[in-house]
């Protein structure tokens, strides 16, 4: 069951992206880190990437102790935004194709957003010298999503509340409990309130769950985990020690510029997640062979991509382990 992985720490989400609406590459995703050990998918609330994650399950032949996690968001939450890109104030400079780690801009006559393959990162909006690139929210009526997402099988619903409304998140959250009674995963960070009024709200949702029914995914910096370096993962750490010292009675789960010094860097701060949940990084690590058409002909290129991604895996499951 997916509570004895966290009970026993040894629990590794890969973060596929909320927004990842390419299905053959959150096929190959799933194929290659079930392969290597990791054991938790995070995927995007739609019924065909679902569907594609289950192919990847199959695929590495590997369903057993394998679990999906859809993630849904609220208004204002980056997880569920995508890029629009005025094209009255396109000056088509190149620098937001350039940037963008997910091949999400095309070029035609101008520069545009491929939606299907943008996570809302915000890195071409940040780098564009012509304010030509806005964020928009992918709304949802949950009702008629997460029934289809349910009735197909998943094992949890992440709940993105990056929100300083009160309301929205109450509702929504009330919403959720009301149509899925399996594991629930409430996604915050400290972006948008301190801290005390963090773990009011947290205890609030916690406030109408089972006890270690829920996990809570301590938010570092969203998609900030592309570079390998210790200072992206400190944000993640921080907020996981906040949950921890409040003793709520929920799992932790660290993520948000996650990467191979999390789990150890955590250890050193005197912090033990539950699990982790590393994105961009494990992502970007087998990016080439993502780029591969013909990946699931070539053993030899699974072979490869398995073994980079098995190396992040053990080692980040080993430093939990050994808490």
């Amino acid at each position: 069951m997916l509570k004895d992985l966290f009970e026993e720490k040894r629990c590794f989400k890969l973060v596929c992206g909320a927004g990842n609406e390419d299905a053959i590459e959150v096929e190959k995703l799933v194929t290659i880190y079930s392969k290597a050990g990791c054991n938790f998918f995070d995927v995007c609330a739609k019924p065909e990437i679902v569907d594609a994650a289950k192919r990847g399950l199959k695929r590495a032949g590997i369903e057993k102790e394998r679990y999906i996690c859809v993630s849904v968001g609220i208004d204002g939450d980056p997880h569920i935004t995508k890029a629009i890109i005025d094209q009255n104030k396109c000056k088509k400079c190149g620098k937001c194709k350039l940037i963008c780690p997910h091949d999400a801009i095309i070029e035609l006559d101008k520069y545009k957003v491929k939606k299907v393959r943008c996570l809302g990162c915000t890195q071409c909006a940040n780098a564009c010298p012509h304010d030509a690139i806005s964020m928009e929210s992918q709304l949802m009526d949950y009702n008629d999503v997460l029934p289809k997402l349910i009735a197909k099988g998943i094992d949890c619903i992440e709940f993105h509340a990056i929100s300083d409304d009160e309301i929205d998140v109450n509702e929504k959250w009330e919403q959720i409990n009301k149509l899925f009674d399996g594991m629930l995963c409430i996604s915050i960070d400290r972006s948008e309130l301190g801290d005390k009024k963090l773990k009011e709200r947290v205890k609030r949702m916690l406030s109408s769950r089972i006890p270690f029914s829920t996990i809570i995914q301590a938010d570092g910096i969203a998609m900030s985990g592309n570079n390998d370096e210790m200072g992206t993962t400190l944000q993640a750490i921080a907020t996981a020690q906040l949950f921890q010292d409040a003793k709520l009675p929920a799992y932790i789960m660290m993520s948000g510029g996650t990467n191979t010094h999390s789990t150890k860097l955590a250890k050193l701060c005197g912090v033990h997640p539950h699990c982790v949940a590393i994105g961009s990084f494990a992502r970007k690590i087998i990016k080439k062979y993502l780029e591969m058409e013909n990946l699931f002909e070539d053993k030899n290129a699974i072979d490869e991509a398995v073994k980079i991604a098995k190396e992040l895996v053990e080692t980040s499951l080993e430093n939990m382990k050994n808490d």
